[in-house]
């Protein structure tokens, strides 16, 4: 059998991987359009509840006193251009494998980092009414104050409930310190 010529190796080697990143692309565009991926870039609540562990989320936030006045994007991103779309990026793909891969917590929970943008958020929106109230709550002897979550946990979505229904009372600690 004769050796292949230097040229013929490469062509093969640019063809091989031609059709892997084909595939590639392939499985990409099918994942996508499978999970609605362009409807993350827009700021519609019910992209957020192309998954179903959040519906209960989305279903409480439609009969939340926000409902009218804000979306999850409002509460759950940061408000600059940049900063909106980088952590639309960390979430998504924090979703993405925690979904896949089933290895989440149930029900979902709010990350420090998040938990650091949603306080921010309350912050900005009521500002005109928590300055007093936000220095004054501060626990003693510490110089944080008490993040908004800690009295009105259920503001936004209302009480939290699993995929099997309303929690029971033992598992309806809010954790998002």
């Amino acid at each position: 059998m004769a050796a292949l010529s230097s040229s013929a190796i490469k062509t093969r080697a640019l063809l091989l991987m031609a059709l892997l990143l084909g595939v590639l692309s392939g499985a990409g565009l099918f994942t996508m359009d499978y999970a609605e991926g362009l409807s993350y870039l827009s700021s519609d609540p019910a992209a957020c509840a192309n998954c179903h562990i959040m519906q209960p989320q989305y279903d409480s936030w439609q009969k939340s006193g926000h409902h009218h006045v804000a979306t999850c994007v409002d509460c759950h991103l940061p408000h600059d251009f940049v900063g909106k779309y980088i952590a639309k990026a960390e979430n998504g793909y924090h979703h993405s494998v925690a979904f896949t891969a089933q290895n989440f917590h149930e029900p979902i929970m709010i990350k420090e980092k998040n938990a650091k943008i949603l306080q921010h958020n309350c912050e900005s929106c009521h500002s005109d009414m928590i300055h007093d109230i936000h220095v004054m709550a501060a626990p003693e002897g510490s110089a944080e104050p008490v993040n908004c979550v800690h009295c009105h946990a259920y503001v936004g979505h209302g009480p939290p409930g699993g995929l099997g229904g309303p929690l029971r009372p033992e598992e309806l600690e809010v954790n998002v310190e």
